[in-house]
């Protein structure tokens, strides 16, 4: 399976609903459902390679059928973008995840349930592994996340997000993408231009620009100092209720997670298991062999 199904869900905000989308990889009555969710910026193909892989490996090692989803979390990709920009917060986001869980187990019974969240996604994950859900969160990978952002991460953030660019092939987008993600690490030309070619949309005139709504900045350019502080205390306690199983994937170089982070992570909520990866910051990839065979270990889905 080379390309993934698209499908989308209707979700409620504020101002009425919108469609949040989301692909599909693998057998769509598999009981083994494990969801991918993207940073701030990103979208649901970042996860192609490491979808298929799950999906193959489940299948190399006899066991039951894996479903991947990767979903545009809205603003994103193919989801629709919110009218009031102020409802990109990560209430909406979890509301409109555990609404596409409630769907997919309504149309096939979900019996296991893992979640992989880079960046936001992670956020978005322990938010709903703390919760006391229908279908609960099995196993739970933070990819380069936890309760701690740092605020120079912060306002880092609030320099780049919603510059959405024009550019005039996909190329010289996804050179300009490197710009603000070489912390992801080394990657080959032809990997890099697969994580960026969904990652933009014609625009008027033919022009291209990222794939994502540009009205995603002003909430991030309105945190201050004392909000960020307020906002991790508040994800502290959220993640000390977390029980599941957890794994912790930290980019050695991040500067949003930093070493001291990591540690008290071990030490509280749900203790992870932690695998670091050299050379890379925020955030890992998850396309490298190595980084794959870390997930797929951790998730049983081995020979």
């Amino acid at each position: 399976m080379s390309e993934p199904v698209l499908d989308f869900v209707q979700c409620p905000d504020a101002q009425g609903t919108h469609r949040m989308a989301y692909w599909s990889w693998g057998n769509p009555a598999a009981s083994h459902v494990v969801f991918c969710v993207h940073g701030l910026t990103r979208q649901g193909r970042d996860f192609d390679v490491l979808a298929q892989a799950l999906v193959a490996s489940a299948q190399a090692a006899n066991l039951p059928d894996v479903r991947v989803i990767c979903p545009d979390v809205v603003g994103r990709g193919q989801s629709d973008w919110l009218k009031d920009p102020m409802g990109y917060q990560f209430a909406q986001y979890a509301a409109d995840l555990g609404l596409l869980i409630q769907a997919l187990n309504a149309a096939h019974a979900i019996e296991r349930l893992d979640w992989i969240g880079t960046s936001m996604g992670g956020v978005v994950g322990m938010l709903l592994a703390a919760q006391a859900l229908p279908v609960p969160v099995h196993h739970l990978v933070l990819n380069d996340i936890g309760p701690v952002v740092s605020w120079p991460a912060i306002l880092k953030m609030q320099n780049y997000v919603g510059q959405v660019g024009q550019f005039q092939t996909v190329q010289e987008a996804a050179n300009a993408l490197w710009q603000i993600s070489n912390s992801f690490g080394p990657h080959t030309s032809e990997e890099w231009l697969a994580l960026s070619k969904h990652m933009v949309r014609t625009f008027e005139n033919d022009r291209l620009s990222l794939h994502y709504d540009p009205a995603i900045g002003i909430p991030v350019r309105a945190v201050t100092q004392a909000q960020a502080e307020a906002g991790e205390a508040a994800l502290w306690q959220v993640y000390d209720l977390i029980q599941c199983i957890t794994l912790l994937i930290h980019g050695v170089e991040s500067e949003l997670l930093g070493a001291a982070a990591v540690i008290e992570m071990t030490q509280r909520g749900p203790r992870p298991q932690v695998a670091s990866i050299e050379g890379v910051g925020h955030a890992p990839t998850l396309v490298h062999e190595n980084q794959i065979d870390i997930v797929r270990q951790f998730l049983g889905l081995h020979p």
